[in-house]
């Protein structure tokens, strides 16, 4: 039971990490120091698309899921609907090339509107 809590907790701060790289630049509307943390992300999740690796998280949770005797994502909800948007079952080379060009165009295009904005002067 603990081993397939974590292995749940592993998928969600994945989901998590993912949703971050893709638009945290929209956090820093608010927390423009975030930048230092999301920067790093964006190259981790660009990298690893790029070169076709694979996320340590990956593993990790399938250790996880292993130890708890799961063999696969059959199951309940976070098997169901959050595994597929993680793992694309007919992931191929391409796709990963697209996937990490929309995380490197998508926060490049919203740093340079941040970038401009904060140029513009006061009214």
């Amino acid at each position: 039971m603990i081993f397939r809590l974590a292995a749940d907790a592993v998928l969600l701060l994945h989901l998590g990490f993912i949703l971050f790289v893709v638009l945290g630049a929209l956090l820093l509307l608010r927390w423009p120091r975030l930048a230092w943390l999301h920067l790093p992300a964006v190259a981790w999740g660009a990298y690893i698309e790029f070169s076709h690796g694979i996320c340590p998280l990956t593993p990790l949770e399938n250790r996880l899921r292993r130890l708890a005797g799961d063999e696969g994502y059959a199951g309940g909800f976070i098997e169901h609907y959050l595994v597929p948007l993680i793992y694309p079952g007919n992931l191929t080379d391409g796709m990963q090339l697209l996937f990490g060009l929309i995380v490197v165009l998508l926060n490049g295009a919203l740093y340079g509107w941040l970038l401009l904005r904060g140029r513009r002067p006061a009214r």
